[in-house]
């Protein structure tokens, strides 16, 4: 390609290509005498990791250097997160490469469930419980009711099975809040048919052809 950068018919992002220029194929829009090249990954990839708190999801962040992607340390092909865990949270995080894959999952129309392992304190009294899984408006959106289990109490403190519908950003923790709970973990440990199970924190496996195959209805 570098005789038609030289001649000016490159384009990346709107601007005059020049050689050596780093270019992520995936991301950026590249153009070649004004029509879009499109570029397709070898092979697509389906990876679930158990994210470690303390991460973050974005692929880059300059003010973080613990970025939830650099633990997937033998993958080479460049993956992007399904969604996100906010640095405080844990569990189970998407990356892919198939971008259509990842606008089933996101899409608000097909609405995914997700449930989260969520210890409160205090303890959660019935009247908080039934708040939580009753019509909660958010930031003047009315969300679609969450279903709460109570999975273990302690004196000062209730650990939650929270499933919702939805994805807003820091969801669980702003419903919380509005009943008078502060969450000091959260976990998700469900994506739609998908379970975490028992991969460690931090390690990552790749999704089986039945897995992804499960999205397939969206």
């Amino acid at each position: 390609m570098e005789r038609e950068i030289l001649a000016g018919r490159v384009k990346v992002n709107n601007k005059p290509a020049k050689i050596g220029m780093s270019v992520d194929l995936f991301s950026d829009v590249i153009e070649i005498d004004g029509e879009k090249v499109e570029f397709k990954a070898s092979k697509k990839l389906y990876i679930m990791l158990n994210k470690p708190r303390g991460y973050v999801s974005s692929l880059q962040d300059s003010h973080w250097d613990r970025l939830a992607v650099n633990l997937l340390s033998d993958v080479k092909e460049r993956v992007y997160n399904v969604g996100r865990l906010d640095k405080n949270s844990e569990g189970l995080l998407l990356f892919t490469n198939d971008g259509a894959f990842a606008n089933k999952i996101m899409h608000p129309k097909n609405k995914v469930s997700k449930i989260y392992s969520v210890t409160v304190t205090p303890k959660a009294t019935e009247r908080q419980l039934v708040k939580l899984s009753s019509k909660i408006v958010l930031e003047e959106e009315e969300l679609i009711p969450a279903e709460v289990v109570v999975k273990k109490e302690f004196q000062d403190r209730s650990v939650l099975s929270i499933k919702i519908m939805q994805g807003k950003n820091r969801q669980i923790r702003k419903m919380c809040e509005l009943v008078g709970l502060k969450v000091v973990r959260l976990k998700r440990i469900v994506l739609g048919d998908l379970k975490l199970g028992m991969l460690k924190s931090g390690a990552y496996r790749y999704l089986t052809s039945e897995e992804v195959g499960a999205f397939d209805f969206l």
